[in-house]
């Protein structure tokens, strides 16, 4: 006899529809995201992943969770105390959970984000925004 997935008494896996990008906020014109597996905002076991980008402009959050940043598009600049990298496409980029990520393209990058654990849903803190003019 053969089993499927709606046999089993597992979860059902999440359905994962793209869409487009979106203005992250009204206060950040030129950042543009969306959730391909949501962050539960009582907390998650294993990770939340987004797609986003930045356009001439800086970003800047702390979280308490590792997140991890993998460069598809252009070239994203990523600050963590006194240590600042660039990283293009195929890079990968770690902020440590604890730590502020102060994120910038001087003209435009995509990324994907990776969101590591936060079981107890452990609120992230915007820090800051910024627009990088020619």
């Amino acid at each position: 006899m053969s089993t499927t997935i709606s046999d089993r008494d597992a979860a059902k896996p999440d359905l994962i529809l793209s869409g487009p990008l979106t203005q992250f906020s009204a206060k950040t014109p030129r950042m543009k995201a969306r959730w391909v597996v949501n962050p539960r905002p009582e907390g998650w076991d294993t990770y939340a992943m987004s797609e986003w980008s930045l356009e001439r402009a800086g970003f800047a959050d702390h979280h308490p969770h590792d997140e991890v940043s993998v460069v598809l598009e252009g070239e994203l600049h990523v600050r963590v105390g006194d240590t600042e990298v660039v990283g293009g496409p195929g890079d990968t980029i770690r902020v440590p959970a604890g730590y502020a990520g102060y994120y910038w393209a001087p003209k435009y990058a995509r990324m994907l984000g990776i969101y590591g654990p936060n079981p107890d849903g452990q609120d992230s803190q915007a820090l800051e925004y910024w627009e990088i003019d020619d």
